[in-house]
């Protein structure tokens, strides 16, 4: 059976936060952006298929906070947990080789199946109307079908990508054959046209659901997002010593890793003072060279992290297929410029690089010249670090988002 923590527990509250109040409350003292606004709904549920929806831990902690500013805006959230055990897995994992799709790779590709999917949002529903609940937020698409046993539910949708998305970079692509990728597509499309609402972090992402999948616009808003708990930087900065920071607490190749220590050595050969620092876990260490200029950092708590963004002169994070990156928005809010691959997210966060600098092509070469680049000029960094801060602290918090959400 899947398993569903029901609840996995309630959002904790914050202050000034009014559960169960409904309707037309007064939000005055959030903005006056709201006043006279609804609550889309007063109660919901808020799922993650890759663990407790209402732990930090859990997918960079989006749900858990989506979930904590929903509760302050007076909506009562319920987190659950749509995994599915080890046992269930090889299963499924069976089922997809018999569909025709070859040997899956990974769990992600079981967990997208027809079956597995199917199954998600079944058990979803039953635990739901168990619980008298009618409205869902649903953090990815592998548990949002229509259900036969709760065809009553609202499905609403905060997603960072969609699976037509991942595929225009994302490093697997060929282990996946045509039939999924085919497959895999039509049920995309059939999660996103059952949802009541889409909110996606970036532009990018709605306007790809509108054209690609035909979702009518009215019903797809880009909402944004937030960061972990990096406070703002506004203590004086020095932009003239090259220090590059890269920080990934896992997938160390796909977040850019490899392509970085390769840019790094070319890069260190122009510019001996050049320094990169790389903060991630002990997965990580066995993939960072004993170099000059190469230090690696593990289990940093987020205080020194802070530190270590607001030391930083360059925050180079060249990633091959995140499709957003909170870690962009807290190196620009640490007044540190940002530079990585011109996809994904990347130029929405920067605005087309007003606020770092955009690499067009996945090559050592092309990312060493960039760093090369921004490291000459200083001013210039300097005025990109108080650009992007501002566009930050202006367009992208979790309060931001939860707003968009929760109120019509």
């Amino acid at each position: 059976m899947t398993t569903i923590v029901e609840p996995a527990h309630t959002a904790p509250e914050l202050p000034g936060s009014v559960p169960g109040v409904s309707g037309f409350r007064d939000v005055s003292g959030h903005g006056s952006g709201l006043a006279g606004k609804k609550l889309r709904f007063e109660r919901a549920a808020i799922c993650s298929i890759f663990g407790d929806p209402l732990d930090r831990r859990t997918w960079s902690s989006a749900p858990f906070n989506i979930a904590r500013r929903l509760q302050q805006y007076g909506v009562a959230v319920e987190g659950f947990s749509t995994g599915i055990p080890r046992g269930e897995l090889a299963v499924l994992a069976a089922h997809y080789t018999l569909r025709g799709y070859g040997a899956p790779r990974n769990s992600e590709a079981v967990l997208r199946s027809p079956p597995a999917r199917r199954h998600a949002a079944d058990r979803l529903a039953l635990a739901l109307r168990r619980r008298g609940i009618q409205h869902v937020i649903h953090t990815g698409t592998m548990d949002l079908l229509p259900s036969r046993h709760a065809p009553e539910l609202k499905h609403y949708l905060y997603c960072d990508q969609t699976w037509a998305l991942s595929l225009l970079y994302r490093p697997d692509r060929d282990s996946y054959r045509p039939r999924a990728v085919e497959a895999f597509d039509l049920l995309e499309a059939e999660s996103l046209a059952c949802a009541e609402h889409i909110f996606t972090f970036g532009t990018y992402v709605r306007d790809h659901i509108i054209d690609h999948y035909g979702i009518p616009a009215e019903k797809v808003t880009a909402v944004g997002s937030g960061m972990g708990e990096i406070e703002p930087n506004h203590e004086p900065k020095d932009y003239t010593q090259p220090r590059l920071l890269f920080v990934a607490k896992h997938l160390f190749a796909a977040k850019g890793g490899h392509l970085l220590l390769d840019a790094f050595r070319i890069a260190r050969t122009h510019r001996p003072d050049l320094t990169l620092t790389i903060v991630g876990d002990e997965r990580s260490r066995p993939f960072v060279p004993d170099e000059p200029g190469i230090i690696f950092r593990a289990h940093v708590p987020w205080t020194e992290l802070q530190q270590l963004f607001r030391d930083a002169t360059l925050f180079t994070q060249p990633m091959l297929n995140d499709p957003w990156g909170q870690v962009y928005l807290e190196a620009l809010l640490s007044r540190t410029p940002v530079l990585g691959l011109r996809r994904n997210g990347l130029p929405e966060i920067t605005e087309d690089g007003r606020h770092g600098f955009l690499v067009d092509k996945a090559e050592p070469e092309a990312v060493a010249a960039a760093i090369l680049d921004a490291i000459s000029d200083p001013e210039r960094l300097s005025r990109m670090g108080i650009s992007g801060q501002q566009h930050v602290l202006r367009s992208y918090s979790w309060d931001i988002a939860a707003q968009r959400i929760a109120f019509v």
